[in-house]
């Protein structure tokens, strides 16, 4: 037994050690012997952790794994949507063991041993795995503990948990023993920054990770390849994938999170499932399936379809879904090349809504500047104010904003125009400090 004072001496001189893959069957077997639960096969994400006296003779095992992937009272106290935790899940773990040797536990030692450990589990977890953690929840068995370690150690007791537990991927089979649920966060803003509409810089690389989902329901992809079958298919022979089916694909797939190619494109495709592909007018092959079009499927949709015809129907689409754009927005022109097929496009956007007005495409030896004149003289631009780069500060195009489409504009002077540049400097004043408004608007207040 302990002395007092040696109890004091371990809680003070505890060390916390991240096991490799060379201790795991140690813990494994410590696990076996002295937990009720047994040791448990860990995937994905997880840590393991011992807790040393001064001598690095262990003490305890803690075990953390990935997050339960649906807990209504969890997702209820976080405040996230059903995608937000779709994405966001990584950050969160479970503490799924917490073992202390027999003949070795002191008063204390748990909740000193856990502090410890979440102390660093945060920054051990970005190490290994690229992300931080900012949120830890944990089960206790009613029948077996009070979870009297966990409210010491600042956690908060959520409910019970409805007693199902994971059998394999999506299926769930009941066990009628419910688990009292504890979470905690690991800084104070940690739910806000869960719910937050985007995640900083520090939790985003976890949502990049996340495979883009179709999140539209069967009647609304239904409704969005009706209006691709306006666009008459550029090929004679009877395909898997109509035209409309091909191009409603790719508008759900930049709905989720726009592509990077056609490669993200066909993974896309991949991921949805028979209905929705059903739903977006793949045809059943030989074996009663609805397919899904690969990658130089989209490379030859790529080349082959005419984008003014496309471009229409998206815009109708973009009214049907989010009503007629803004009329007072700044008209933003910007160039991009289109990755995957070289096409260099200009197109008008509404800040801050990001309602799209329209596309032109850079024709084969010309520019940029062509492209904007052209995309202009097809807008309603009377009374608005349109911004565009340092590319398009050209006489011409001013004259032509200003005296063809009644708009205000928007240019950048730089240094390789000196003799402008000197003119605006000596002859137009500054604009006071404050938000930036455009002409034919209302003033912010001072």
């Amino acid at each position: 037994m302990l002395l007092p004072d040696d109890r004091q001496i371990l809680l003070n001189t505890l060390q916390v050690e991240l096991l490799g893959d060379e201790q795991l069957p140690r813990c494994k077997e410590l696990l076996d012997r002295h937990h009720y639960l047994k040791s448990l096969q860990t995937v994905g994400e997880r840590l393991h952790y011992a807790v040393a006296d001064a001598r690095g003779e262990w003490v305890g095992v803690l075990i953390f794994t990935a997050a339960a992937r649906r807990l209504r009272a969890r997702d209820k106290w976080i405040g996230w949507t059903d995608e937000q935790r779709r994405c966001r899940l990584p950050l969160v773990a479970n503490n799924a063991r917490l073992l202390l040797l027999p003949g070795r536990t002191v008063p204390n030692l748990a909740s000193a041993a856990l502090s410890r450990v979440l102390d660093r589990l945060s920054d051990d977890w970005q190490q290994r795995y690229g992300h931080p953690i900012v949120v830890v929840e944990t089960f206790v068995d009613p029948a077996h503990f009070r979870g009297t370690l966990y409210a010491a150690s600042n956690f908060e007791e959520l409910g019970l948990t409805q007693g199902c537990g994971r059998k394999s991927r999506d299926f769930y089979e009941r066990h009628d023993r419910p688990k009292r649920l504890f979470v905690r966060a690991l800084y104070p803003e940690a739910r806000r920054d869960l719910q937050a509409p985007c995640l900083s810089p520090v939790l985003a690389a976890v949502e990049a990770k996340a495979k883009p989902r179709c999140t539209l329901n069967s009647a609304e992809l239904e409704s969005l390849q009706n209006h691709f079958r306006q666009v008459p298919d550029y090929r004679s022979r009877t395909c898997p994938y109509p035209l409309h089916a091909l191009l409603s694909i790719m508008t759900a797939a930049h709905l989720a999170r726009p592509p990077k190619g056609q490669k993200d494109l066909a993974a896309f495709a991949q991921s949805l499932s028979q209905a929705q592909r059903r739903a977006l007018g793949v045809r059943q092959d030989e074996h009663g399936r609805y397919p899904a079009p690969t990658q130089p499927t989209f490379s030859r949709l790529y080349q082959g379809v005419g984008y003014k015809a496309a471009e229409k129907v998206l815009l109708d689409y973009q009214t049907q879904v989010r009503g007629a754009p803004p009329p007072d927005e700044l008209v933003a022109f910007d160039g991009k090349t289109m990755k995957g097929s070289g096409t260099h496009i200009v197109i008008a956007v509404a800040v801050p809504s990001l309602y799209v007005l329209g596309m032109e495409t850079v024709a084969d030896k010309s520019n940029e500047i062509i492209a904007v004149r052209k995309l202009a003289a097809g807008l309603d631009l009377d009374g608005r104010c349109v911004s565009v780069d340092a590319m398009h500060t050209q006489d011409e195009t001013a004259r032509e904003l200003v005296q063809n489409h009644g708009a205000d504009y928007f240019m950048t002077v730089k240094r390789n125009q000196p003799t402008l540049k000197t003119l605006v400097e000596k002859q137009v004043e500054l604009p006071p400090a404050g938000p930036l408004f455009c002409p034919g608007q209302t003033a912010p207040a001072p």
